[in-house]
C-alpha cells in the first residue's frame, strides 16, 4: 500500500508547533490516519464510510456534552 501525501491536521492541534494532533488523508477508498508526532509510521486506514460515521458520532457526543 502506498502512503498518501495530502495530509490534513486536526483543527484542534494544540499549541506550539501543532505537532500534538491527528492527521488524516483521503486514500481512496479509505481514510488514512496518523499521529503527527510519528509521521513515518504506517498509518491506520479505515473505509471512508466508517470514518464518516465515526466523525458524526464524535460531533453528536460533543454536542450532548456541551449542553450538559
Amino acid at each position: 500500500m502506498t502512503t498518501p501525501t495530502n495530509w490534513r491536521k486536526s483543527s484542534f492541534s494544540g499549541g506550539g508547533e501543532g505537532n500534538a494532533c491527528v492527521e488524516v488523508a483521503h486514500h481512496h477508498p479509505h481514510i488514512a490516519i496518523r499521529d503527527s508526532k510519528t509521521p513515518a509510521r504506517t498509518p491506520l486506514t479505515v473505509p471512508a464510510g466508517a470514518f464518516v460515521t465515526f466523525v458524526a458520532a464524535l460531533k453528536a457526543d460533543d454536542h450532548l456534552t456541551a449542553e450538559e
